[in-house]
């Protein structure tokens, strides 16, 4: 060998080396050269196969975001550091959770110091508890068949859970906020045509114009429920 002479690898001879005795082939040359590149090649794809599984595995998943709907802004325009919201579906829960909202409020003032508009609660009356969601007007012209609507044995010409110190008309004057299935009310809006000989039509239109103080419609309880816990609000199911 001369110095500094470059050395190129051939390897049909090194295989005539193994046997000098025994020509190569051509044949067996490229078999060779075949399996030598396609050893390679494999390596190489299991090479990037590896990378590309360790890039899959380490690659988080993007954090759940709720849609956002307009008619649903109106729970994040309500004051307040702390959120709340109430599910109720019947006489016993709708009362309840009035009384609960009040102590939150209570306990929020005078342990920490906040005041009511710090606080943003929603009380959301739907199935049984809808009824509650109407002012005295309603209970007044609607009594009997309302009052069974609502789960009530007797029939009370006021809203049963609008006064006292707890109540609808004190809760709201304290901001708490009060969501009313439409749902519910368009059920309740039937029974009560049934009832009377009157037009559900009539009846719905009259019910939704009579909500008691702080309350709207809500396409549904239960959707209302849901924006709400999105929106930061905490469940509290009495």
């Amino acid at each position: 060998m001369i110095k500094g002479q470059e050395i190129k690898f051939r390897p049909e001879v090194a295989m005539s080396k193994m046997n000098p005795k025994q020509p190569v082939a051509p044949s067996e040359r490229r078999s060779f050269l075949a399996r030598f590149h396609t050893g390679a090649a494999s390596i190489a794809a299991l090479a990037l196969g590896a990378t590309a599984m360790a890039q899959t595995k380490s690659a988080a998943p993007a954090p759940f975001e709720p849609a956002r709907h307009d008619k649903d802004d109106w729970m994040d325009q309500l004051p307040g550091k702390h959120r709340m919201v109430f599910d109720t579906t019947n006489n016993p829960r709708f009362g309840d959770a009035l009384l609960f909202a009040n102590n939150f409020l209570t306990a929020n003032r005078t342990d920490y110091g906040l005041q009511n508009s710090d606080i943003a609660i929603i009380v959301v009356a739907r199935h049984t508890s809808t009824g509650f969601g109407f002012n005295d007007a309603m209970w007044a012209k609607y009594g009997t068949p309302l009052a069974l609507a609502s789960g009530l044995d007797s029939a009370p010409k006021t809203n049963p859970r609008s006064a006292g110190g707890t109540g609808v008309e004190a809760l709201s004057k304290l901001g708490i906020q009060f969501a009313i299935c439409a749902m519910a009310t368009r059920r309740i809006a039937g029974q009560l045509a049934q009832a009377t000989g009157g037009n559900t039509d009539t009846i719905n239109a009259e019910l939704i114009a009579n909500l008691v103080p702080n309350g709207r419609m809500v396409s549904a309880g239960i959707v209302a429920i849901n924006r709400a816990q999105e929106r930061g609000y905490t469940l509290v199911t009495p």
